[in-house]
């Protein structure tokens, strides 16, 4: 079993946000792959199915960005999973909008919900970095973090979306390399 971990915060009010892009992925995953219904659990909201021959739990954390190591270290810990079956889909400011990069391990960058899983786990886990781009100033990222994605960006979001969730396979067997390569091609103008 993996787990599938999209970084957000919880409410109506953030679910067009940028920050809240890790929480799409994992809406758009469940539904492709028809994952089963919504679940209550480990501080947030998980969903349960398989993407090729894997099992994949997908963890929406309900414990707001800061906390979010709480929630995935429950799961890990329950399951008894080490870091090598734990994949964060997280927003990253320097990487331009719709850009998709993946590593394993890493700093945190400021991000708080890397921060805390780092806190709690430690920093050997997979990412799945989500570019948003930079506002250019320091003063400006609060603001563009927990801000909207534009209706003139929706168009690529979706097609950013839909491309992750169809090469999601590569991420599950492992071949980063494969789904990166693959999802550039996907999202070649």
């Amino acid at each position: 079993m993996q787990i599938w971990t999209g970084l957000g915060n919880p409410g109506p009010g953030y679910a067009m946000h940028r920050h809240n892009v890790g929480f799409m992925v994992c809406d758009v995953i469940a539904d492709m792959y028809d994952f089963g219904p919504v679940q209550k659990k480990f501080r947030g909201w998980v969903q349960e199915g398989r993407i090729g021959t894997e099992k994949i739990l997908l963890l929406k954390p309900a414990t707001y960005m800061n906390e979010s190591g709480r929630s995935v270290g429950e799961a890990l810990r329950f399951y008894k999973l080490g870091m090598e079956d734990l994949t964060v889909f997280h927003d990253e400011l320097d990487l331009a909008p719709f850009k998709v990069k993946v590593k394993r391990g890493g700093g945190t960058a400021g991000h708080n919900g890397l921060r805390s899983i780092d806190q709690h786990l430690g920093p050997d886990f997979r990412r799945v970095r989500i570019g948003i781009g930079h506002p250019g100033h320091k003063e400006r990222v609060h603001g563009h973090v927990l801000g909207n994605y534009a209706k003139s960006e929706l168009d690529d979001l979706a097609a950013m979306l839909g491309g992750i969730g169809s090469e999601a396979e590569w991420l599950a067997k492992g071949d980063d390399a494969r789904f990166m390569s693959e999802l550039a091609l996907r999202l070649q103008d």
